[in-house]
């Protein structure tokens, strides 16, 4: 369940990308790479009590990173903001 909403927030983060303000081109590369990230590590089979420290490291990271980006967008463009909050939340509640 929460994978497909991490989904479908990843869809409307693009479609809000595409239908507002600008984005530079350096962040927009960034939430690419997130997105990408974001995929690898929900297709990963996610067994209890196997995870390694190198997954936990990396899923700190993207934490890290969504975090690092959504600040960056809270200024400048808050609708994208939002979304990014949202999507944080279900990571985490994933355990990402």
């Amino acid at each position: 369940m929460d994978a497909t909403k991490l989904k479908n927030l990843l869809q409307r983060l693009k479609g809000e990308l595409e239908s507002g303000q600008p984005v530079a081109p350096e962040l927009k590369a960034l939430l690419q790479d997130l997105d990408r990230d974001i995929q690898q590590a929900i297709a990963k089979p996610s067994t209890p009590g196997t995870e390694s420290p190198t997954t936990a490291a990396d899923d700190d990271s993207l934490n890290a990173r969504a975090q690092a980006i959504e600040a960056r967008f809270a200024a400048d463009h808050p609708y994208l903001a939002s979304t990014l909050r949202d999507m944080l939340d279900t990571l985490g509640k994933m355990g990402i």
